[in-house]
């Protein structure tokens, strides 16, 4: 059998359609809703735990950074040692001032070197020290972390695990639901359903009022919707509105009706009333 084309379809089927759509979406969002604040906290904690762990490896490369360079300044340390003491040396052979005090300088030079090398490294320890202490600190949230995370995920994956063969079910159906609207009232029914605070992008008439923001629907625009002939909007909210009966819900008295049958109520009572007391007049 061909595959009828969703704009061959009748208005009352498009509406049918579309709301047995919201029903299978709106079971979804449930679904959904049974993970509660899950999904986010697991994000959080992976943004978390990935910025830690960035922050991690950052402290191991200072830390090394630090070290490279004690081993560069002890080279340097050993290496003005070496010159102080060839220095020392040729002070023994000097045959005038002028070379006496060249090399005294250049020994005053090296021993300042030396010192100053000396600083860099007790910094660069202090450093290093500063360093492992908040390496343990990131180390030791990071897990907790990753503990707090396997227990979400835990969580999280059991829930879906409750819910996905269920869920899955209702994907599907909803695709096939998709594929018999036409694309540009699928598209709009969409919209409406991201920008609705409750999801519900198509609502029935509940009490002579819109099942979306409960706002009234004047006759007229109720005895047009109950004709199926074209697709109506609220004119507050933008849902489309569908007829209960169409839907397969079943009607909410309307107001006006429950006024009236009040009213008929008070009047019989009344009447009723009224009909006593002039019985008991005539008795008297």
């Amino acid at each position: 059998m061909a595959k009828k084309d969703p704009t061959d379809l009748s208005v009352e089927e498009k509406l049918k359609t579309l709301f047995q759509l919201q029903t299978a979406l709106s079971s979804i969002d449930e679904k959904k809703a049974l993970r509660g604040e899950l999904p986010l906290e697991v994000e959080d904690l992976e943004a978390e735990i990935e910025g830690l762990t960035t922050r991690i490896d950052r402290i191991k490369s200072e830390v090394k950074d630090f070290e490279r360079a004690i081993s560069q300044k002890k080279g340097e340390i050993v290496e003005a040692q070496n010159s102080v003491e060839r220095y020392k040396q040729q002070l023994d052979e000097v045959r005038n001032n002028r070379e006496y005090d060249t090399l005294s300088k250049e020994i005053e030079f090296q021993s300042l070197e030396i010192e100053l090398c000396n600083k860099k490294i007790s910094d660069a320890q202090k450093m290093i020290a500063e360093k492992n202490h908040e390496l343990e600190a990131s180390e030791l949230v990071l897990g907790e972390k990753q503990g707090d995370l396997d227990l979400k995920k835990n969580e999280l994956d059991e829930i879906m695990d409750e819910t996905r063969a269920e869920e899955e079910k209702l994907k599907e159906k909803a695709h096939e639901l998709e594929a018999k609207i036409e694309p540009r009232l699928l598209t709009s029914f969409k919209r409406i359903r991201k920008n609705a605070r409750n999801g519900l992008g198509i609502v029935y008439v509940q009490r002579d009022a819109c099942g979306g923001c409960f706002n009234k629907i004047p006759p007229q625009r109720q005895l047009d919707i109950k004709m199926h002939k074209k697709v109506i909007v609220c004119e507050y909210c933008g849902r489309i509105l569908i007829d209960p009966e169409l839907a397969g819900v079943k009607a909410d008295k309307p107001a006006t009706e429950e006024k009236k049958t009040r009213r008929r109520s008070s009047t019989v009572r009344k009447t009723s009333n009224s009909k006593k007391s002039s019985d008991a007049n005539d008795m008297d």
